[in-house]
C-alpha cells in the first residue's frame, strides 16, 4: 500500500515540475482568438489579459482583441486594421508602448480622457518667492 502511495506521489510530483518547467519558457498570452496570435511587436513578459495597447509618444492604441489601430483623426477616434500614411514608418518593434490593464470597454476615447488629458503637461506649481531686503 505505501509502495502505491510513493509511486502515486511521485507521479503528481513529476507532472508539477513539468507544469513549472513549460511555464517559465516564456510569455503566454490569453486570446479568444489562437489561430491569430499577437502582432510580433507586442511581446507580454507573464501571463496577462490586456485588450488595449497603447503608443504614447504617437498617441495611438492598438487592440489587441479586435486587431485594429485606433487613432483620431479630425477629433474622432476610428479604428483601422493598418495605420494611416503618417504612421507607416514607425518601427513598433523599437517603438515605446504601455499595456492598458483592466480596461475592456469598446470606447477608448473615454478611457483616453481620464487617463491621458494631462499627459506631457506638469501638475507642479512654481512659487515666487520675494524676499524683503
Amino acid at each position: 500500500m505505501e509502495i502505491r502511495h510513493l509511486f502515486k506521489s511521485l507521479f503528481y510530483f513529476a507532472i508539477l515540475a513539468a507544469l513549472l518547467a513549460l511555464a517559465s519558457c516564456g510569455p503566454v498570452v490569453i486570446t479568444s482568438r489562437v489561430d491569430n496570435p499577437p502582432p510580433p511587436w507586442f511581446y507580454p513578459n507573464r501571463l496577462e489579459i490586456v485588450r488595449y495597447v497603447y503608443f504614447p509618444e504617437y498617441n495611438f492604441y492598438y487592440d489587441l482583441s479586435a486587431r485594429t489601430y485606433l487613432y483620431l483623426d479630425a477629433g474622432m477616434w476610428v479604428r483601422h486594421s493598418v495605420l494611416p500614411p503618417q504612421y507607416r514608418n514607425i518601427n513598433l518593434n523599437r517603438s515605446r508602448y504601455e499595456r492598458i490593464r483592466n480596461y475592456g470597454d469598446e470606447n477608448i476615447s473615454r478611457y483616453h480622457e481620464e487617463h491621458n488629458a494631462n499627459r506631457g503637461r506638469s501638475n507642479q506649481t512654481t512659487r515666487t518667492v520675494r524676499r524683503n531686503n
